[in-house]
């Protein structure tokens, strides 16, 4: 009987041994919710509007699976676990650092985008291995502090990746977290697409063909998508309609 009780446990032991724990968690937020999460290796994730993300830590990886949305990472040295954030079908690879990422929702229709944002430290995004399709580079690239990565590809397209890296002002990047919108020269319809993603009330550009050319600067803030409308049409000299279940911006 001690012999087989032994054996029990050694077998245990051996089970444990041969598959390292995990531990998994899903985290989220609601349309112009935010949510400060800290992670159980000291490490702090900034969760933007509509976000969905799935944490899964073990022995030798910490995971983070970005299904839609944004969030801001900073990073908790651990050189015997590197921190994988993964997005479309690439993987941001870092060890202590701050970055931020981005994924569009299934409903951006025009195309599908992601981004990464490195504000400290390095760190190298490349295609995943374990995603066989998605939004990816055709090579690994390493960033440095300040640079941004935008990767696109138009719906419809085949394999057609467009791979672009900039050096955005970090005070418009992280620029949600102060729940501002800072926009420098953009166009309307991008701006009105940003000022949606805090409201449920969307805006609805009428004539969108007359008001593409149209450029907006300024600091706004998230979710007063009424105050944004009503400032871009006395500065262009548009009307805004309000309707219950929507904003519309009409040329004059």
């Amino acid at each position: 009987m001690r012999v087989a009780l032994v054996m029990a446990a050694v077998g245990t032991a051996a089970m444990f041994i041969a598959h390292p724990w995990r531990d998994v968690e899903r985290f989220s937020t609601g349309l112009g919710e935010q949510r400060i999460v800290m992670l159980r290796d000291g490490s702090r994730m900034s969760l933007n509007t509509d976000t969905d993300v799935r944490v899964e830590f073990s022995s030798t990886q910490r995971t983070v699976s970005v299904e839609v949305g944004e969030a801001l990472f900073e990073v908790s040295k651990d050189a015997r676990r590197p921190f994988v954030v993964r997005l479309g079908g690439c993987e941001v690879i870092a060890l202590g650092t701050v970055f931020s990422v981005w994924r569009a929702g299934a409903s951006d229709a025009a195309s599908e985008s992601l981004a990464v944002t490195l504000i400290e430290g390095s760190v190298m995004v490349r295609a995943a291995s374990e995603v066989a399709h998605g939004l990816a580079p055709t090579q690994s690239l390493s960033m440095a502090a300040g640079d941004r990565v935008r990767l696109t590809e138009a719906v419809g397209a085949a394999a057609r990746v467009t791979t672009q890296m900039d050096r955005p002002r970090m005070d418009e990047v992280v620029a949600w977290k102060r729940s501002e919108a800072v926009f420098d020269d953009v166009a309307l319809a991008d701006a009105v697409s940003e000022m949606n993603r805090y409201s449920r009330t969307p805006m609805v550009l009428v004539g969108q063909a007359e008001l593409r050319g149209l450029r907006v600067s300024g600091l706004f803030r998230t979710g007063d998508s009424v105050g944004f409308a009503r400032a871009v049409a006395a500065l262009h000299g548009l009307v805004v309609r309000e309707h219950p279940d929507r904003l519309e911006l009409v040329p004059k």
